[in-house]
């Protein structure tokens, strides 16, 4: 792969050294002492706070700064909370979610083990006794389960970190204040439909439920014109 200039000096140091995740990277005064980078120490905080904010190294006192696991859901959570902040909308985001779990829906389903199908049922049980049981609890943990189950083995990081950042702003603007008892039975009618067709290998009609359910529309109390695709 052809090395880029990522407009980053410690960022390009990280890539060109060939750092790996789990290395320890030199301080901040090793890093202002290196003949090769020319950098002051506050141009070396200023882009090792961007590379942690972006999840890509895990900074600890008294414990130095190491490479993390490259994954793209902090990237894009930051990018969409910023986008929120500023006025754009949830339904977009989830508007993309919906589209990019369907087109990868039928590979993914592909990939799921006996275990997996044995988690999702774990959710749509446990969803139901928490609507059951008095007080009743909205299953957004059971919620957020099944769906990531769905795409775990999926080997796409890209994909992956759209679907999570998701979930995280899902709860992040607090969209389950906002259900009432009819609409979650019928959000886990359709996640019990969804992994039986996803057990008989019926995948398009699974699809088709996922689709199905993410039209069911809602409205925001205090906001009658506010409708969303929810999954």
């Amino acid at each position: 792969m052809t090395i880029v200039n990522l407009g980053s000096d410690f960022l390009n140091f990280i890539v060109h050294k060939g750092y790996q995740p789990g290395d320890l990277l030199p301080s901040i005064q090793e890093l202002t002492n290196d003949a090769h980078l020319d950098m002051s120490a506050n141009k070396v905080r200023e882009q090792l706070e961007v590379a942690r904010a972006m999840g890509w190294v895990e900074v600890r006192s008294k414990r130095g700064t190491r490479v993390k696991e490259y994954a793209f859901t902090p990237a894009v959570r930051l990018s969409a909370l910023y986008a929120l902040a500023c006025g754009e909308r949830f339904e977009s985001f989830a508007s993309l979610r919906n589209h990019v779990e369907s087109a990868y829906w039928n590979e993914a389903c592909a990939l799921l083990s006996d275990e997996d199908l044995s988690i999702m049922q774990g959710c749509i049980d446990e969803a139901h006794q928490k609507l059951d049981s008095p007080p009743i609890h909205i299953p957004n943990p059971e919620h957020r389960r099944f769906h990531m189950t769905v795409f775990k083995h999926l080997d796409n990081t890209f994909v992956l970190g759209i679907l999570e950042a998701y979930w995280d702003l899902y709860e992040e603007v607090g969209i389950n204040r906002y259900m009432d008892y009819s609409y979650l039975r019928q959000v886990w009618d359709y996640h019990s439909r969804i992994l039986e067709r996803i057990k008989a290998g019926q995948f398009d009609d699974a699809r088709q439920a996922f689709e199905e359910h993410t039209r069911l529309l809602r409205h925001e109390p205090h906001n009658a014109s506010w409708e969303m695709e929810r999954g």
